[in-house]
């Protein structure tokens, strides 16, 4: 576990509100509380468990929103997330966000949005890299070692499975106003048991004439037909890919669509039954182009070190083949060239420093 903290990592799949501290929550529970918006006690159970299932996963997601419904809260919250990732050495972070309104704070997505961006450059532990546009006074980001850290932090915007076709639309029109501000995506997300394809389908296609990178969540429960057309759009990324079958896995392959794999999530939600018939490992000795990722690093009490850990036993694999593994992330991450020349030396020079 200690050599896979010391290596440096990429993020490409982690919730913003799927990943704060479970300190933070009982705080935020307690205030609420104390206020009569809600009994703490009724919730620390529910903040404290661990073994959640999927629909266990998506009540907890229902507390959180009834805890983080103010700018304040949300610019916290982002700071204490990007902290926790440069403290775990990953060097790149795609966070993503599904940007809310809230009419009784006075909160439009817009608003929502700003007050992330507050978060992340109130963010003082380490150095911040947010935008490809803002590259004049860049320094060189140290993994090891005394000198500060840096983090390359994107965001990508999310669209509920919950919201409308014009919803839909109003985020992707969001993430093109942003674009110079560090918004490099958009991720399709939420419940897989509500909505339908055909609702997203003309803010997703939007976003793609656009120029806009998109990740989906895809086969997280059994849709054959969803699956397939989702596959079929050409994403950017898929993330989870849960529940395949073997005509979905041959388009898969076929078309090299890179899939963020998250293991912890996927075991303790029981959309696979354990580690070790996860299909990383068909994936990997396929040579398919896949990514680790915590998910929600808060609500599955996980790290994206712990996912490397568990990879590294699971499958056997050795840390030259982990260390191989994190680096050609960087191929598909949603940032710009410069970006992943810079993170290519990154990596290089660590290869060196961590004895491989």
């Amino acid at each position: 576990m200690e050599w896979c903290v010391s290596m440096p990592k990429i993020e490409l799949h982690a919730h913003l509100n799927g990943s704060i501290r479970d300190s933070t929550l009982l705080e935020l529970a307690a205030e609420l509380s104390e206020k009569g918006a809600i009994v703490s006690s009724d919730v620390e159970h529910v903040i404290m468990k661990n073994d959640r299932s999927l629909s266990e996963v998506f009540k907890m997601f229902d507390l959180i929103h009834v805890l983080t419904t103010d700018h304040k809260t949300v610019t916290r919250i982002t700071k204490e997330v990007i902290e926790d990732f440069a403290a775990d050495n990953v060097v790149y972070l795609e966070l993503r966000t599904t940007p809310k309104r809230n009419d009784s704070k006075g909160m439009s997505k817009r608003s929502y949005m700003e007050a992330v961006l507050e978060g992340i450059r109130s963010v003082n532990a380490v150095e911040v890299d947010l935008s490809d546009v803002e590259t004049s006074a860049r320094a060189p980001l140290v993994c090891n070692g005394t000198e500060r850290k840096k983090i390359y932090v994107r965001l990508l915007l999310s669209i509920d499975r919950r919201e409308t076709t014009n919803a839909a639309i109003e985020t992707v029109e969001l993430a093109l106003e942003m674009k110079n501000l560090g918004v490099v995506g958009i991720d399709l997300s939420g419940n897989p048991g509500i909505g339908e394809w055909v609702t997203y389908l003309p803010a997703l296609e939007f976003a793609k004439n656009q120029g806009l990178p998109i990740t989906l969540h895809c086969g997280e429960v059994p849709n054959q037909k969803e699956i397939l057309a989702m596959l079929d759009f050409h994403p950017q990324r898929i993330g989870h890919a849960c529940c395949f079958q073997e005509e979905e896995w041959e388009v898969l392959k076929s078309l090299k669509i890179p899939v963020e794999i998250c293991l912890t999530s996927n075991i303790r939600t029981e959309t696979i039954a354990s580690v070790d018939v996860h299909h990383f490992a068909d994936l990997y000795k396929s040579n398919h182009p896949l990514v680790l990722c915590t998910d929600d690093a808060g609500v599955f009490s996980t790290s994206l070190s712990n996912e490397y850990s568990l990879a590294l036993t699971a499958f056997g694999l050795g840390r030259r083949e982990m260390f191989l593994l994190a680096q050609k992330a960087i191929e598909v991450i949603f940032a710009g060239d410069e970006v992943k020349g810079e993170l290519k030396e990154i990596f290089a020079t660590s290869f060196c420093k961590i004895g491989l």
